[in-house]
């Protein structure tokens, strides 16, 4: 599976990196059911068009990933393009009978893509990006008559001479002047791995995605569990209720055979029909 098989857009097939954004987000979200079908029939009969209404489905996932790496000085296009061939991995490898989302299973390899292509590009990055970047940069090489840091007066009178402000005095100094960090560890302690820069290239709490998540979550223990519970009859609420949600003291299938007067084995069956019928109503 290549980017040409599927042919989704890029940013300069589209103009801007902007109507990128915008195209992507126009792209339907698919449901459950969808996404199922479309697996199968990629990982069953090798559908291409299938894979690509998968790719295209979950774009909107690599933009928003990518946008937290955008403070490593990378283009966000470059990162999204990155994060895309992570996404075509991740469709490649998804297995539809494991019973997980495609957006949970994708989200490792749009990182590790993105993730790839940081450390590539980690000491390629340029000091100057715009005109006014590279005039300052060549007129502070020539202003600075040493290698040491600039004191608060020479920064005030440089930004003075060069009609810009201290800030994008200093600014440039850094870039001009601060060494190379290495984003990973360079031993084999395993501490020095746990803080090198690597381990924290973005925030996961901070990811759109993951707040997305965590509020699925969050409904789902509360208002999507009590209206799985309401789709219940009496008999079924109360057995589930007794056996699955009493943390304390839960009941047994005898206990709850004595108390309807009927077998054990029906307490059962009753049971599993229940939680098959709340994880439908959970679905949806």
């Amino acid at each position: 599976m290549t980017a040409q098989s599927l042919s989704f857009p890029v940013p300069s097939s589209l103009g801007s990196l902007e109507n990128y954004i915008q195209a992507v987000n126009r792209f339907p979200i698919l449901s459950a059911e969808e996404e199922l079908e479309l697996a199968r029939r990629f990982h069953q009969q090798q559908d291409l068009e299938a894979a690509r209404q998968l790719v295209l489905s979950h774009l909107r996932l690599v933009v928003s990933i990518a946008r937290g790496y955008l403070g490593y000085g990378l283009p966000h296009a470059d990162l999204i393009q990155e994060g895309n061939v992570g996404l075509m991995k991740a469709v490649k490898r998804y297995d539809p009978e494991r019973g997980v989302r495609l957006v949970s299973f994708a989200v490792h390899w749009i990182k590790a893509e993105i993730h790839e292509y940081i450390l590539k590009n980690w000491r390629l990055l340029k000091v100057a990006t715009t005109k006014a970047q590279r005039k300052l940069f060549f007129n502070l090489r020539s202003l600075k008559q040493h290698e040491g840091s600039l004191s608060p007066d020479e920064v005030e009178s440089m930004a003075q001479t060069l009609k810009v402000s201290p800030d994008d005095v200093r600014e440039m100094e850094t870039r001009l002047y601060g060494q190379d960090v290495s984003l990973e560890a360079s031993s084999d302690d395993e501490d020095s791995h746990a803080f090198a820069p690597i381990a924290y290239l973005a925030a996961p709490d901070a990811e759109p995605i993951a707040d997305i998540e965590r509020k699925e979550r969050e409904h789902l223990a509360t208002t999507g569990l009590a209206q799985a519970l309401d789709s219940l009859d009496e008999r079924s609420r109360r057995i589930i209720q007794a056996r699955w949600l009493n943390e304390e003291d839960p009941a047994t299938l005898h206990e709850l055979a004595a108390e309807y007067g009927i077998s054990a084995e029906r307490v059962r069956q009753i049971e599993a029909k229940a939680l098959q019928k709340m994880r439908a109503a959970l679905s949806h």
